[in-house]
């Protein structure tokens, strides 16, 4: 019992100390207003990491300024930093270079157990939660492609285009990357590509 209290207590601490010790480590270096609805933006953070996002839609005779519930986006990114978490979804566009994206249509990655997953199936969501450490993935986490390179895949069905918490009719939005809720005042890894729901 006591050695199940300890393995119960270090797994708490793992997961509970990048949280509290996490620093924020500057801007994304992506502008606010982007321009257009471009399938790929490039940033070079105040980290030094130039990271690119870029996004295509399964449905190749509409575009980004087109989309509609349903739609399925394959969304990558590279030069992202693997040492920190981040949740890919469908966001509002801040007011602020400083603000925090969101709200997020259909929320950010849960921290909750996904049940079995099967090796070399897709599987699409709001939104997806990237995560290469190994306690996170327990908790449905997807792992970067290549940490090292910081890639990532990942896998968006377009939810309604408003919510409870926010309408993509009337505030702009887009696909987003943003750290996770071991760094959610961080504001480096802040990328975007605008998006508008048509008909």
């Amino acid at each position: 019992m006591a050695a199940g209290g300890l393995v119960a207590v270090g797994l708490g601490a793992w997961i509970a100390v990048p949280i509290f010790t996490s620093s924020p480590q500057g801007k994304s270096g992506q502008v606010l207003n982007v321009e257009g609805f471009p399938s790929s933006v490039t940033a070079l953070g105040d980290d030094g990491r130039q990271r690119i996002l870029s996004a295509e839609l399964e449905d190749a005779t509409r575009g980004f300024d087109d989309l509609r519930k349903g739609d399925r986006l394959v969304v990558t990114g590279s030069g992202y930093n693997s040492n920190l978490g981040i949740y890919v979804a469908l966001c509002k566009v801040p007011d602020t270079i400083e603000g925090k994206p969101g709200p997020c249509l259909g929320g950010v990655g849960q921290m909750e157990e996904d049940g079995e997953v099967i090796a070399d199936v897709v599987e699409y969501g709001a939104s997806n939660w990237i995560n290469d450490d190994w306690a996170w993935r327990l908790f449905g986490a997807r792992s970067f492609d290549d940490p090292e390179a910081g890639t990532f895949s990942a896998y968006i069905e377009v939810p309604a285009s408003a919510d409870e918490n926010v309408d993509c009719t009337a505030v702009p939005c887009g696909v987003y990357t943003r750290n996770d809720h071991t760094a959610l005042e961080d504001r480096v890894q802040d990328l975007y590509l605008p998006i508008a729901f048509g008909g």
